[in-house]
């Protein structure tokens, strides 16, 4: 099974990151954690996305605050697919991220979750894998079928506790 490389910005975006990180293991994918600056180590950046492929990488999901250019930098430097994570930061609520993340110039596309999304750029990682992966593929049909399981659930009680209004 190919492995989902997960890369911050900071340490300090790991909680946000560990949603995207249990995710994956839930569904039993191989991830592996990094912390690289497209401005202070964009070398060491560069130098991971150039060799994801070759290492066994399927799928890149990159998380980054405020200038947020890491998912772009490294989208820039390999051909997989990269998931971008904005992080909340203070200033902007994490718009300045967002935007930075989202507008990628034509050629170097970066998929773009929302704001603090890691569960949702998990997901679309193990999407991505599925696409050759049947058992990925039928674990999260259980778990969409599961969901809405519940949500069914909840519906039912609900209605029947409020249509028998006197």
């Amino acid at each position: 099974m190919k492995k989902v490389g997960i890369i911050m910005g900071s340490d300090s975006d790991f909680p946000v990151v560990e949603k995207a990180v249990d995710t994956l293991k839930e569904y039993g994918v191989p991830v592996c954690v990094h912390v690289y600056s497209a401005h202070r180590t964009p070398l060491e950046a560069g130098a991971f996305a150039k060799n994801a492929r070759k290492e066994g990488y399927g799928a890149l999901i990159c998380a980054a605050g405020m200038a947020a250019h890491l998912a772009g930098a490294i989208a820039a430097n390999t051909t997989l697919p990269v998931i971008g994570i904005p992080i909340k930061a203070k200033a902007l609520e994490g718009i300045d991220a967002l935007l930075s993340t989202v507008m990628m110039p034509p050629g170097i596309p970066v998929a773009t979750v929302g704001i603090d999304g890691a569960q949702n750029a998990a997901l679309l990682a193990i999407e991505i894998l599925s696409v050759t992966d049947e058992s990925l593929a039928e674990k999260l049909q259980e778990a969409r079928d599961k969901k809405a399981a519940t949500i069914l659930k909840k519906d039912q009680e609900l209605s029947e506790k409020y249509s028998k209004l006197d």
